[in-house]
């Protein structure tokens, strides 16, 4: 798909004030702009409100951690997980509400090497610049429980199939959801060093820029590819956790005009501000759905969409309990409620 075909007229603030299930699988398509990088969304995640999706972060009501899901429609509910990512999602249905999409995978369209630098930089999942690792704690910015979501009960599975294991095989995914739905962090294993062979990336080591610990290139189709890799690739990071991807989208210069670009980089947009696009939605025929990666409650409720035979697309993963032993659950063991 050429850059050239992507619209950049923005999104309305609007087009997140409905169930998040109704805008998950409308969001495919779309374009994510933060700073140089945007990321044409390939799949997504919805998850449900307070006492309605127990696999939601909401689902016991409203904390310091998950307000931002409390808020306005249309901004970024960033948060960190297992001490290891970054997951972005958007926050829907009007103020009050306490729902939102988890962004799991896309293309990376515009900031290509700027998001393959950040993808091989030692750390750039774990830290905010200068301000050394986040604490999963219960601070405003941790999260600490489960995905986000929203969603009033079951959506149709379109014109394809339901079913896990549907969509592309990929390295590395994982859900939004934490410790408190019982999650394993391995589902996530699509963390800013990997390769998606297994092996974690040295940065600017003997391998060089843009290479993983195997020597090998990243990948195009790999720099965004699983919730933590998107967000990697995007540079979102706690500082960003709340931040209005409506506001920003006047500044958005034509994406067409970088089709032909060398470098294909976004201009005009200011500092450290995100917008929301209309991009390239796909037909619907080729919007697929099925059950949330990883989630161990509610693991049946076909709230994952993405867009069929895409490259980009993460692989499904069913929920693996963990093993509990003597070590985490004396020494840095995270409680479950």
């Amino acid at each position: 798909m050429g850059s050239r075909e992507l619209s950049s007229a923005a999104l309305p603030r609007g087009f997140f004030d409905r169930p998040s299930h109704e805008v998950a699988p409308d969001l495919l398509g779309r374009v994510l702009v933060h700073g140089p990088v945007a990321v044409r969304l390939t799949e997504v995640e919805a998850y449900g409100g307070p006492g309605e999706d127990p696999a939601a972060h909401t689902y016991r009501g409203k904390t310091p951690r998950n307000a931002v899901m409390f808020g306005p429609p249309g901004h970024l509910y960033v948060y960190f997980t297992y001490g290891m990512h970054f997951c972005a999602n958007l926050v829907c249905l009007p103020e009050g509400f306490g729902s939102a999409v988890l962004l799991r995978a896309g293309e990376v369209v515009a900031g290509i090497d700027e998001a393959r630098a950040r993808r091989t930089s030692p750390g750039t999942a774990r830290t905010s610049p200068g301000t050394g690792p986040v604490s999963t704690g219960t601070g405003p910015v941790s999260t600490g429980t489960g995905p986000v979501s929203t969603g009033t009960g079951p959506v149709s599975t379109g014109t394809g199939p339901a079913s896990p294991g549907t969509g592309p095989a990929s390295p590395g995914t994982g859900p939004a959801a934490s410790r408190a739905s019982g999650d394993s962090p391995a589902s996530l294993g699509d963390g800013l060093a990997s390769s998606g062979d297994g092996r974690t990336s040295t940065g600017t080591g003997p391998t060089g820029p843009g290479r993983a610990a195997s020597g090998r290139v990243i990948p195009d189709r790999d720099l965004a590819r699983g919730p933590a890799r998107l967000a990697v690739a995007l540079g979102l990071l706690r500082e960003h956790n709340g931040l209005d991807a409506i506001a920003a989208a006047s500044f958005v210069a034509d994406i067409a005009d970088i089709a032909d670009a060398a470098d294909q980089r976004l201009t005009g947009i200011p500092h450290g501000a995100a917008a929301m696009l209309e991009g390239l939605p796909p037909e619907a025929a080729s919007i697929r759905s099925g059950p949330r990666t990883g989630i161990s409650t509610a693991k049946d409720t076909p709230w994952r969409f993405w867009i069929d035979g895409d490259p980009t697309v993460s692989p499904y993963r069913a929920h693996v309990p963990r093993r509990r032993n003597a070590a985490a659950t004396s020494v840095g063991g995270a409680s479950r409620s």
